[in-house]
Protein backbone atom coordinates (compact mmCIF):
# COMPACT_ATOMS: atom_id res chain seq x y z
CA UNK A 1 0.00 0.00 0.00
CA UNK A 2 1.48 3.54 -0.70
CA UNK A 3 0.86 5.92 1.70
CA UNK A 4 0.05 8.60 -0.55
CA UNK A 5 -2.14 7.11 -2.39
CA UNK A 6 -4.31 5.69 0.07
CA UNK A 7 -4.34 9.08 1.50
CA UNK A 8 -5.83 10.55 -1.57
CA UNK A 9 -8.27 8.00 -2.30
CA UNK A 10 -9.83 7.76 1.04
CA UNK A 11 -9.96 11.70 0.76
CA UNK A 12 -10.98 12.01 -2.82
CA UNK A 13 -12.95 8.71 -3.92
CA UNK A 14 -14.12 7.49 -0.67
CA UNK A 15 -16.84 5.12 -1.64
CA UNK A 16 -13.88 3.32 -4.66
CA UNK A 17 -11.76 3.42 -1.85
CA UNK A 18 -13.35 1.45 1.29
CA UNK A 19 -14.08 -0.70 -1.35
CA UNK A 20 -10.33 -1.64 -2.11
CA UNK A 21 -9.59 -1.48 1.55
CA UNK A 22 -12.23 -3.84 2.85
CA UNK A 23 -10.78 -6.75 -0.09
CA UNK A 24 -7.11 -6.16 1.92
CA UNK A 25 -5.70 -8.76 4.13
CA UNK A 26 -3.47 -5.82 6.12
CA UNK A 27 -3.14 -6.88 9.69
CA UNK A 28 -3.50 -4.15 12.54
CA UNK A 29 0.70 -4.53 13.22
CA UNK A 30 1.04 -3.67 9.77
CA UNK A 31 -1.64 -0.50 9.65
CA UNK A 32 0.06 0.69 12.49
CA UNK A 33 3.68 0.31 11.33
CA UNK A 34 3.09 1.69 7.46
CA UNK A 35 -0.03 4.64 8.38
CA UNK A 36 -0.95 4.92 11.75
CA UNK A 37 2.27 5.83 13.47
CA UNK A 38 3.15 8.22 10.25
CA UNK A 39 -0.32 10.12 10.33
CA UNK A 40 -1.08 10.36 13.85
CA UNK A 41 2.58 11.98 14.66
CA UNK A 42 1.23 15.07 12.70
CA UNK A 43 -0.53 16.55 15.48
CA UNK A 44 1.69 15.94 18.23
CA UNK A 45 4.71 17.18 16.31
CA UNK A 46 2.84 20.43 15.03
CA UNK A 47 1.63 20.87 18.41
CA UNK A 48 5.31 20.79 19.94
CA UNK A 49 6.30 23.58 17.37
CA UNK A 50 3.42 25.74 17.38
CA UNK A 51 3.36 25.92 21.30
CA UNK A 52 7.06 25.97 21.86
CA UNK A 53 8.52 27.86 18.72
CA UNK A 54 5.92 29.65 17.10
CA UNK A 55 3.87 30.57 20.52
CA UNK A 56 0.58 30.61 21.85
CA UNK A 57 -1.60 33.92 21.73
CA UNK A 58 -3.71 34.55 25.04
CA UNK A 59 -6.23 37.24 24.13
CA UNK A 60 -5.31 40.32 26.62
CA UNK A 61 -2.19 38.89 27.55
CA UNK A 62 0.07 38.48 24.88
CA UNK A 63 2.23 35.58 23.01
CA UNK A 64 3.51 33.07 24.97
CA UNK A 65 6.28 30.20 24.57
CA UNK A 66 5.69 26.79 26.35
CA UNK A 67 9.23 25.61 27.15
CA UNK A 68 10.55 22.68 24.77
CA UNK A 69 10.48 20.17 27.84
CA UNK A 70 6.83 20.54 28.42
CA UNK A 71 5.11 20.61 24.91
CA UNK A 72 7.53 17.60 24.05
CA UNK A 73 6.03 15.86 26.98
CA UNK A 74 2.53 16.66 26.14
CA UNK A 75 3.19 15.86 22.68
CA UNK A 76 4.10 12.49 23.23
CA UNK A 77 1.20 11.54 25.72
CA UNK A 78 -1.30 12.78 22.82
CA UNK A 79 1.34 10.52 20.50
CA UNK A 80 0.49 7.51 22.37
CA UNK A 81 -3.09 8.15 23.64
CA UNK A 82 -3.68 8.72 19.70
CA UNK A 83 -2.70 5.38 18.99
CA UNK A 84 -4.33 3.93 21.45
CA UNK A 85 -7.54 5.69 20.87
CA UNK A 86 -7.59 3.99 17.32
CA UNK A 87 -7.29 0.30 18.78
CA UNK A 88 -10.40 1.57 21.43
CA UNK A 89 -12.44 2.68 18.83
CA UNK A 90 -11.96 -0.08 16.05
CA UNK A 91 -12.94 -2.15 19.01
CA UNK A 92 -16.21 -0.01 19.89
CA UNK A 93 -17.02 -0.46 16.28
CA UNK A 94 -16.72 -3.86 16.02
CA UNK A 95 -18.75 -4.35 19.12
CA UNK A 96 -21.41 -2.18 18.11
CA UNK A 97 -22.04 -4.42 14.70
CA UNK A 98 -24.46 -6.72 15.72
CA UNK A 99 -26.45 -4.28 17.10
CA UNK A 100 -26.80 -2.35 13.93
CA UNK A 101 -27.14 -5.74 11.57
CA UNK A 102 -23.51 -5.56 10.46
CA UNK A 103 -20.82 -8.43 10.78
CA UNK A 104 -18.05 -8.19 14.06
CA UNK A 105 -15.03 -8.57 12.26
CA UNK A 106 -12.02 -6.78 14.37
CA UNK A 107 -9.79 -6.29 11.45
CA UNK A 108 -11.93 -4.31 9.17
CA UNK A 109 -13.33 -2.08 12.14
CA UNK A 110 -9.51 -1.58 13.03
CA UNK A 111 -9.19 -0.38 8.78
CA UNK A 112 -11.91 1.15 9.08
CA UNK A 113 -10.78 3.36 12.18
CA UNK A 114 -7.60 4.32 11.21
CA UNK A 115 -8.21 5.47 7.50
CA UNK A 116 -11.15 7.07 9.34
CA UNK A 117 -8.91 9.53 11.69
CA UNK A 118 -7.19 10.39 8.16
CA UNK A 119 -8.83 13.87 7.78
CA UNK A 120 -8.18 14.52 11.51
CA UNK A 121 -4.38 13.69 11.21
CA UNK A 122 -3.49 16.18 8.42
CA UNK A 123 -5.58 18.91 9.67
CA UNK A 124 -3.50 18.80 12.89
CA UNK A 125 -0.66 20.23 10.96
CA UNK A 126 -2.79 23.91 11.39
CA UNK A 127 -1.83 23.47 14.99
CA UNK A 128 1.78 24.60 14.02
CA UNK A 129 0.00 27.82 14.07
CA UNK A 130 -2.17 28.42 17.02
CA UNK A 131 -4.62 30.61 15.28
CA UNK A 132 -5.06 28.55 12.46
CA UNK A 133 -6.01 25.66 14.72
CA UNK A 134 -9.61 26.43 14.02
CA UNK A 135 -8.72 25.07 10.84
CA UNK A 136 -8.43 21.62 12.62
CA UNK A 137 -12.39 21.34 11.85
CA UNK A 138 -11.76 20.23 8.33
CA UNK A 139 -11.01 16.68 10.51
CA UNK A 140 -14.99 16.44 10.99
CA UNK A 141 -14.70 14.90 7.14
CA UNK A 142 -13.58 11.48 9.23
CA UNK A 143 -17.56 11.16 9.59
CA UNK A 144 -18.67 11.24 6.21
CA UNK A 145 -16.22 8.71 5.89
CA UNK A 146 -17.46 6.57 8.84
CA UNK A 147 -20.40 6.35 7.30
CA UNK A 148 -19.89 5.45 4.17
CA UNK A 149 -17.23 3.14 5.29
CA UNK A 150 -19.50 1.35 7.87
CA UNK A 151 -21.54 -0.31 4.83
CA UNK A 152 -18.31 -1.66 3.38
CA UNK A 153 -15.95 -2.99 5.59
CA UNK A 154 -18.56 -3.70 8.76
CA UNK A 155 -21.86 -5.00 6.32
CA UNK A 156 -24.15 -3.06 7.99
CA UNK A 157 -27.28 -2.10 5.81
CA UNK A 158 -26.71 1.14 4.51
CA UNK A 159 -30.57 2.19 6.04
CA UNK A 160 -28.96 1.37 9.86
CA UNK A 161 -25.19 3.71 8.64
CA UNK A 162 -26.67 6.84 10.04
CA UNK A 163 -27.52 5.10 13.71
CA UNK A 164 -24.28 3.39 13.56
CA UNK A 165 -22.24 6.10 12.35
CA UNK A 166 -24.20 8.04 15.61
CA UNK A 167 -22.80 5.89 17.78
CA UNK A 168 -19.85 5.36 16.62
CA UNK A 169 -19.10 9.19 16.57
CA UNK A 170 -20.49 9.65 20.51
CA UNK A 171 -17.99 6.81 21.08
CA UNK A 172 -15.15 8.42 19.45
CA UNK A 173 -15.63 11.61 21.34
CA UNK A 174 -16.05 10.28 24.83
CA UNK A 175 -12.46 8.33 23.57
CA UNK A 176 -11.10 11.94 22.46
CA UNK A 177 -12.34 13.32 25.48
CA UNK A 178 -10.70 10.35 27.89
CA UNK A 179 -7.55 11.10 26.28
CA UNK A 180 -7.45 15.10 26.81
CA UNK A 181 -7.94 14.37 30.33
CA UNK A 182 -4.97 11.78 30.78
CA UNK A 183 -2.90 14.15 28.56
CA UNK A 184 -4.00 17.04 30.81
CA UNK A 185 -3.47 15.27 33.92
CA UNK A 186 0.24 13.87 32.93
CA UNK A 187 0.96 17.28 32.04
CA UNK A 188 1.15 20.48 33.69
CA UNK A 189 1.81 23.44 31.84
CA UNK A 190 3.46 25.98 34.15
CA UNK A 191 2.51 29.63 33.32
CA UNK A 192 5.95 30.45 35.66
CA UNK A 193 8.14 28.17 32.72
CA UNK A 194 6.83 30.45 30.03
CA UNK A 195 8.33 32.74 27.60
CA UNK A 196 7.69 36.09 26.06
CA UNK A 197 8.71 35.86 22.62
CA UNK A 198 11.77 38.25 22.25
CA UNK A 199 12.59 38.59 26.14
Amino acid sequence: MDMVERVKGILLQPKQEWEVIAGETTSIVELYKSYIIILGAIGPIAAVIGMSIVGVNIPFAGSFRVPITTSIAAGVVQYILTLVGVYVLARVIDALAPTFSGEKNLNQAFKLAAYSYTPGWLAGIFVIIPTLGILGILGLYGLYLIYVGLPVLMKSPREKSMGYTVAVVIAGIVISVLIGAVSHAFISYPTSGMHMPGM
